[in-house]
């Protein structure tokens, strides 16, 4: 859609969600802010995300058919996400992914995720369960520390010259090459984040560079997704993520949170993510992240990290 139509569907949401989403709702009213008045993005209200830890954020009044929930740390207090229905969410996913890497029935996909897989309740394995039904290819599955298997799975589709995407969570990743290195030139390897605390901290240039080595690859994809959100955006391999075309990604100043900036200016300024999700219609389409960035002056962002002196997240961002 057209920046206009976007902008266009963002006020639509808000209007919806400034009604029907109590706790946003009495989070409007706190900033003493008139709806009336929005007219462009950078003047919605972002609702920081630490609230999916504390309340159940909800539009509308429907009973929800599950909850996606955040890995967290041990001893840390998990997000809940409300989920209307799992088939929207897969089917915005599906979208999603098309837009980027085209018809995933053309792809075998293997997941390489096994903190997630451990718990119940993850929306990265959600879409990575659904895209690996989709494919119906018989060698698309999960892999959970089994890394003689995917080893050989790989070798096996490389000879048959197979497109095929390897999706895993970092350290698994890194497990995995401690092992086996290959040489492939049929997969995409895309990573999810993910250390927890399990590695030396590594720069995302650094951990990609050994990751191109051990699969022989030229670029590591990624996904940039959470817990919170319905939508993703995708990094092909240069370390620049752009979002889907249900999101936007706006950066807020570190030093005011109601200072916002939006790629549209090509600027390569640095601040604190705020996403409007689209898809997010069910709970809030309008978050205040932790998550630092960079825009890259072509309409992309780098990911920085986390902003200090908040809590540290299973699937947290790299250092870059």
């Amino acid at each position: 859609m057209s920046d206009l139509q976007f902008i266009s569907r963002a006020l639509q949401l808000f209007e919806k969600q400034s009604r029907e989403n109590l706790l946003y709702r009495e989070y409007i009213h706190q900033l003493k802010q008139k709806s009336t008045e929005l007219t462009a993005l950078d003047q919605l209200p972002f609702l920081p995300i630490s609230f999916f830890k504390t309340h159940t954020i909800q539009t509308g009044v429907f009973e929800p058919e599950l909850f996606f929930e955040s890995s967290g740390t041990t001893g840390a207090v998990n997000s809940r996400h409300v989920v209307r229905d799992l088939k929207s969410y897969l089917s915005n996913t599906e979208k999603n992914f098309k837009e980027f890497y085209g018809d995933p029935t053309e792809y075998c996909f293997l997941g390489l995720l096994p903190s997630y897989l451990e718990r119940g309740n993850s929306s990265l394995v959600a879409m990575v369960d659904y895209f690996i039904t989709m494919s119906n290819h018989s060698s698309s599955g999960f892999f959970l520390h089994d890394f003689k298997k995917l080893y050989e799975v790989l070798i096996e589709l490389e000879a048959k010259k197979q497109k095929t995407i390897l999706i895993g969570v970092t350290f698994a990743l890194l497990d995995f090459l401690e092992q086996f290195s290959l040489q492939l030139k049929h997969t995409i390897v895309m990573e999810t984040g993910g250390m927890k605390g399990r590695k030396t901290e590594l720069t995302r240039a650094e951990l990609h560079e050994i990751l191109k080595q051990g699969f022989g690859v030229a670029s590591i994809h990624a996904e940039y997704g959470m817990t919170e959100l319905m939508s993703q955006a995708y990094s092909k391999g240069d370390g620049i993520f752009y979002p889907a075309s249900t999101m936007r990604i706006l950066l807020r100043s570190m030093d005011d949170p109601f200072e916002m900036w939006s790629a549209d200016e090509h600027i390569m300024r640095t601040g604190v993510i705020n996403v409007i999700d689209l898809a997010n219609k069910d709970s809030i389409g309008f978050i205040a992240t932790e998550d630092l960035a960079r825009f890259t002056g072509n309409g992309g962002i780098e990911l920085l990290g986390r902003i200090d002196n908040t809590d540290m997240r299973g699937c947290s961002l790299l250092t870059a």
